[in-house]
């Protein structure tokens, strides 16, 4: 029962460091790069309303009461982290993080739903029938909040090293990763059927 347990709740953080699917990497990237060490409690709450969200969508998927169509979704997610960085670029230095994070924490909830719709099919194929759905939604839950823990940590220490050693102010180090995850979806949004 524990293997099984600790065998979704990997999937799910694997789902996250995944380097094939750089979506959710990229994400966490423009959502955790206006904030260093001291805003530690915002980057949790906009990570564990992300988790959250998509708990909620990979429920109302695995149990059939939403239909997605998956190119479509793809499509959306890449358009949350679009939306994330531009907003980045266009409020870096300009307004108190205060003054942001109501309209952070609800897009955080938000995106997290699109992003779990993003998951469905994967999830069904590992879950297979041989686990109770909900449980298997929460153990995947549970693995992506760690996941995005992890790589929250990571960001958040080298945003402290490059603006602490190496002297980068803290506009630049977001105008800088929201324009290279900018550059690195534009093509893919591009390739899209919906624009």
């Amino acid at each position: 029962m524990m293997e099984d347990i600790w065998s979704h709740v990997q999937k799910g953080i694997f789902h996250v460091l995944n380097l094939e699917a750089y979506d959710h990497i990229l994400f966490l990237i423009v959502l955790t790069v206006p904030f260093l060490f001291n805003k530690w409690k915002r980057v949790l709450a906009l990570i564990s309303l992300f988790s959250l969200g998509h708990g909620i969508s990979l429920a109302l998927a695995t149990y059939g009461i939403v239909k997605v169509n998956q190119s479509l979704v793809e499509f959306l997610i890449g358009m949350t982290i679009l939306v994330v960085a531009l907003y980045n670029v266009f409020t870096s230095g300009k307004k108190p993080e205060s003054e942001r994070i109501g309209i952070s924490l609800i897009a955080s909830i938000f995106f997290g739903i699109v992003h779990g719709f993003g998951f469905v099919g994967l999830f069904n194929g590992l879950n297979n029938g041989k686990h109770h759905k909900l449980i298997g939604v929460l153990e995947h839950v549970i693995g992506i909040e760690l996941g995005q823990l992890i790589l929250a940590f990571i960001i958040l220490f080298i945003s402290f090293l490059c603006q602490t050693i190496f002297r980068f102010s803290k506009r630049d180090w977001v105008l800088v990763w929201s324009s290279i995850v900018i550059g690195l979806l534009l093509p893919m949004l591009l390739s899209s059927n919906y624009l």
